[in-house]
């Protein structure tokens, strides 16, 4: 589907954060969905105007492989990344915003950069556009999830859009895709 051409809108996270869900919600397209982390070993591509989005694969703990495997996954979601730098005008990065700061804290703690915050860095060094999804928002009650997202934004340095891929409550994240794409030139087509 991609032919190596077309603008990209790629959405790239940690296992298990739900980007396989919100890009099928934003898109109406069928993927393959899991509970477990690593169900996503390889891209999906959807067509959408004049940009191809892409759901990549997660990159950390992948349930029931190999620390090789999850490895060459890692290694495959920087390559792509690199090699498409200048294709890619937008680059959706998903977290859970509900374990969010666990993560991040147990991290730090341990005197080591956070997972989730070197992947932004990695993201906003080789990519025009960043944006956070902070999904599986529904999880939250409004003040702690205005928390977290404070949280999330003074540890990304990133913008932070709470979204709930499993409730489909996607609409402010499509608005800022748009706005984003728009200034760039690029109109985007959601099926929903």
């Amino acid at each position: 589907m991609d032919s190596g051409q077309s603008k990209l809108l790629v959405f790239a996270g940690r296992s298990n954060v739900g980007k396989s869900t919100l890009f099928s919600k934003l898109f109406g397209v069928s993927v393959r969905k899991g509970k477990k982390p690593g169900t996503t070993i390889k891209p999906n591509f959807c067509n959408a105007g004049k940009v191809v989005a892409v759901d990549l694969p997660g990159y950390g703990y992948m349930k029931g492989l190999s620390y090789n495997f999850s490895e060459k996954v890692r290694d495959f979601f920087v390559h792509y990344i690199e090699k498409n730098s200048e294709r890619i005008v937008l680059a959706v990065q998903v977290i859970d915003i509900s374990s969010f700061r666990e993560i991040v804290e147990r991290w730090e703690k341990k005197g080591e950069i956070p997972i989730e915050v070197e992947m932004c860095e990695f993201l906003k060094e080789v990519c025009k556009n960043v944006l956070i999804a902070a999904n599986k928002s529904d999880k939250l009650e409004r003040e702690e999830l205005k928390r977290e997202i404070d949280f999330a934004v003074k540890k990304l340095k990133a913008e932070v859009i709470p979204v709930s891929a499993k409730k489909g409550e996607v609409k402010e994240l499509k608005k800022k895709i748009v706005e984003v794409l728009k200034k760039e030139g690029i109109s985007i087509s959601f099926k929903n």
